[in-house]
This record gives C-alpha cells, sequence and structure tokens, in this order.
C-alpha cells in the first residue's frame, strides 16, 4: 500500500479512531466502539473497509492492525536513491559518511577515509589551479573544516599543492 492510500484511509476521523482503538487493544466492534464513542454501525462500515485495505485483519482472539503498514508505505514511496559511486564497496562507504551531500563523519580507517577523498576530490577539474580560498569554498559545501580536509587531501596525493595554490592532477 502507497503512502497517498493509506494517508487517504486514515483520513476519515471515524476510520482513524476505529484503527486507533484496535492498536490501543481493541478486538471487536464492541469493544471499538465503546472506547471510541462512535456507534456500531459507522464502526463496523470502518472495520470492513480498514480490513478490505489489510490494515485490520481477524486474529483467533480479534481484530489485529497491521502497525507495519505505515513503514511499508514510506519505503514504497520513496524513491530509489541515486549511487554516489558505480561500485557499490564503495557506494556503501560513502552512504556511510555522507548525509544530503554533506560529509557527517569522517572515517578512522584509512581505506574508508580514502575513497571519501577520492570522492570529494572529483569537485575539482582535473589540471586547473585553485587559489587557496576557492579550495576552502568548495570543501566547505562537504564539511565545516575545510583545513583538514584540504590537508588529507594534499597528503593522499589527490590535490597538490605550491604555495596557496592547488590543483587536482589529471590521474585522480
Amino acid at each position: 500500500m502507497d503512502a497517498d492510500v493509506l494517508c487517504g484511509l486514515l483520513a476519515e476521523p471515524s476510520r482513524l479512531r476505529t484503527y486507533s482503538a484496535v492498536v490501543l487493544g481493541a478486538r471487536g466492534p464492541e469493544e471499538i466502539a465503546g472506547s471510541t464513542g462512535l456507534p456500531l454501525p459507522v464502526v463496523l462500515k470502518s472495520v470492513q473497509r480498514l480490513s478490505k485495505n489489510g490494515l485490520l485483519s481477524s486474529a483467533a482472539d480479534g481484530l489485529v492492525a497491521d502497525e507495519t503498514a505505515f513503514k511499508d508505505a514510506v519505503r514504497s514511496s520513496r524513491p530509489e536513491p541515486e549511487p554516489l559511486d558505480a561500485d557499490p564497496a564503495r557506494d556503501a562507504v560513502l552512504r556511510a559518511f555522507l548525509r544530503d551531500g554533506r560529509l557527517v563523519i569522517m572515517p578512522t580507517v584509512y581505506s574508508k577515509t580514502l575513497i571519501v577523498l577520492e570522492y570529494l576530490v572529483q569537485s575539482f577539474e582535473p589540471g586547473r589551479t585553485y587559489a587557496e580560498p576557492e579550495v576552502n569554498a568548495i570543501l566547505n559545501t562537504f564539511h565545516p573544516d575545510h583545513a583538514t580536509l584540504r590537508r588529507q587531501l594534499v597528503d593522499a596525493g589527490l590535490l597538490t599543492r605550491t604555495t596557496n595554490h592547488y590543483t587536482r592532477p589529471h590521474t585522480s
């Protein structure tokens, strides 16, 4: 069930109250009517509609709510994220440390740090020389500690430094 259908089902106050009552432990229409104050015919109609769409089901001890429907609806409506790297292993490393294009934490394992740095250096055009303020501005889009990132890029050989100018070699 997608999020629109789920929201549509629960947009009606009587269905929302009916579903909530079952989540909170009501097992039959009479209990639902008693706990919600809804008339029994309204409860029966709500139970029928919610059951038809899979939010409620009957079990040996009464009605049961499908509480996983919300997670499933969100997951089904979420678009598949664009990979950050064509290699699934590298993509997994990048996803672990980047959120919405921002570096949330630097990896402590050097091999993972190198993957992140190789990703960041792609923001620089190979062979072009950048002044230090330009480098800082680009790196600030990823993380506020641009000085550490800049130093790590140079140490890894992904950027070369001459005075206050930086170049991405053609080989990275």
